[in-house]
């Protein structure tokens, strides 16, 4: 990577720093497949991509959507649309049928590509739209793009700023990413990156965690999600690294990907993690090579860091951040004693504090919102001014809606969300709090507390418990447990068995729809 005031600033100057610097390296390969994508192939392959998009009537600043899975063609897509200029919209393939179909209509694409498995769902959704939206149907794993009569580009000279036929490279400031939120609360919201948002979040991930041109990642998060879309895929191209992209999750197949891959770091949430510790031990030896595991996205409970770096020998990093912040906003640092436990690390790559309801700093150690400003800051949320204004506060930093504190060494610990808090005779009680403790329990594979209506304290607290397989654990018992650690104020006064927590594609527990589930 080049000096940090020559650093690219847009997602085309990473691809042409790297095609440039080691065209022959290979950027990504597919987790069990043949498919290999060093990053010279991966330049014609974005100039490609520029192509058939102009040839299909859009143009640069226009929206593009996927609707499509994980795949070497799905990166080959979403990074040839961002190095032309375009506006990418990758759909959380999660979302339900309206949800889906309220982004394809609020995010104003033009063109849609989508997976054949899709095709007949985007096709419904697109015929009750009000304009136009041309649909390209491509499987996320084609080895080509495949549409005879389209020419390649004329190859630029590389670097910034230069002419791609007929139109100049994308500015930094160029609107690059509308990624939407889960929207658990209401509508979907669309949340505006720049290229140089995408480019700075790049940069700060690949210096936070050490990485190198010999460092290769383990994809298994999906594509249309923050953080696999900013730490697997763009922070290689950062620091000259590599991807190894798998189809989907799979516990049964992670250790063997990770070993016949070659990894040396791996990027997963918490749910993944719980999933390992539940799978079979992995039969190889693990890949000597493999240096740590990062863990982001949502709270990891200690338990589950603590055996996981024991069973397998990985130290991991726990980290945190938003789509609003192009994922990681705070990371732990790599050397182990340096880490604790509990924490989501110190400000990475940006500037964070903790402040009151009057957007006022408070000293360390004191509870407050998580606030953020940096070079990684959305632009705002699209086409929704209002949302805009009260993500910010006066003197502009952007409100996180995470409750938490600072310690004296700078680490921030993160208690809550403030929709989430339960108000117990008006007391305030962090979920995770009494999550944490139902984990404890040895039969106690997942759990997750919400506040639920009570005509005395005006909330009550309700966990919902999914127990490991093969365990026997009844209501009382529980409850007794949770007496001893949490005392009778925080012990859950309803507690529901369930088979699986609702989660969104980054494995938050979506909390208020624990409210819907059956009892």
């Amino acid at each position: 990577m080049s000096a940090a005031g020559d650093a690219p600033r847009t997602v085309f100057g990473l691809v042409e720093h790297q095609a440039l610097l080691r065209p022959q390296a290979v950027y990504a390969i597919q987790a069990e497949g043949e498919q290999r994508l060093s990053f010279g192939a991966l330049r014609d392959s974005c100039l490609e991509v520029s192509a058939l998009l102009r040839r299909h009537g859009t143009q640069p600043g226009d929206t593009v959507s996927l609707v499509m899975p994980n795949g070497l063609m799905t990166l080959r897509l979403l990074l040839g649309a961002l190095y032309g200029g375009w506006c990418v919209n990758p759909v959380n393939l999660l979302s339900q049928a309206e949800q889906m179909r309220y982004v394809l209509e609020h995010s104003d694409c033009r063109l849609v590509f989508v997976a054949p498995e899709w095709e007949e769902a985007v096709r419904a959704h697109l015929e009750t739209l009000e304009r136009e939206v041309t649909m390209v149907v491509i499987a996320a794993d084609a080895a080509g793009l495949a549409w005879p009569g389209v020419p390649p580009d004329p190859h630029p000279a590389p670097g910034q700023g230069v002419r791609v036929t007929g139109f100049a490279a994308p500015g930094p400031d160029a609107l690059a990413l509308l990624m939407y939120t889960s929207g658990t609360t209401g509508v979907p919201k669309g949340v505006m990156l720049t290229q140089a948002n995408l480019a700075a979040n790049a940069a700060s991930i690949s210096a936070q965690h050490g990485l190198a041109p010999s460092d290769r990642v383990l994809g298994v998060l999906p594509l249309y999600h923050i953080n696999a879309f900013a730490v697997t895929m763009l922070a290689p191209l950062a620091h000259g690294g590599s991807v190894a992209m798998a189809a989907r999750f799979s516990a049964a197949r992670f250790w063997i990907q990770a070993q016949a891959c070659g990894c040396t770091w791996l990027n997963v949430v918490p749910t993944m993690i719980s999933y390992l510790l539940e799978a079979e031990p992995p039969v190889a030896a693990l890949t000597p090579g493999l240096r740590f595991c990062r863990s982001a996205s949502a709270a990891l409970p200690p338990e589950h860091l603590l055996t996981f770096e024991n069973r397998f020998g990985i130290a991991v990093v726990e980290t945190m951040g938003l789509t609003e912040t192009v994922a990681p906003s705070f990371s732990n640092p790599l050397a182990a004693e340096q880490r604790k436990v509990g924490s989501v690390g110190r400000a990475s790559g940006c500037e964070a504090r903790v402040i009151d309801a009057q957007c006022q700093p408070v000293a360390d150690g004191q509870n407050g919102e998580l606030a953020i400003r940096g070079p990684n800051v959305m632009r705002g949320y699209y086409k929704n001014e209002a949302a805009t204004a009260a993500a910010f506060t006066p003197d502009g930093w952007l409100r996180t809606g995470d409750l938490g504190h600072r310690d004296g060494d700078g680490f921030y610990f993160v208690t809550g969300r403030i929709k989430e808090l339960i108000i117990k005779g008006g007391e305030n009680i962090a979920p995770r709090e009494i999550d944490e403790a139902l984990l404890r329990h040895p039969a106690v594979l997942d759990a997750a507390a919400v506040g639920i209506p009570d005509q005395h304290y005006g909330q009550e607290i309700m966990a919902c418990v999914v127990l490991r397989p093969g365990s026997t654990l009844n209501e009382s018992e529980l409850r007794e447990f949770s007496l001893g650690q949490l005392g009778r104020y925080k012990t859950p006064s309803v507690i529901r068995f369930v088979s699986e927590l609702p989660r969104g594609p980054s494995g938050k527990v979506q909390r208020l729809k624990l409210l819907d589930m059956p009892s």
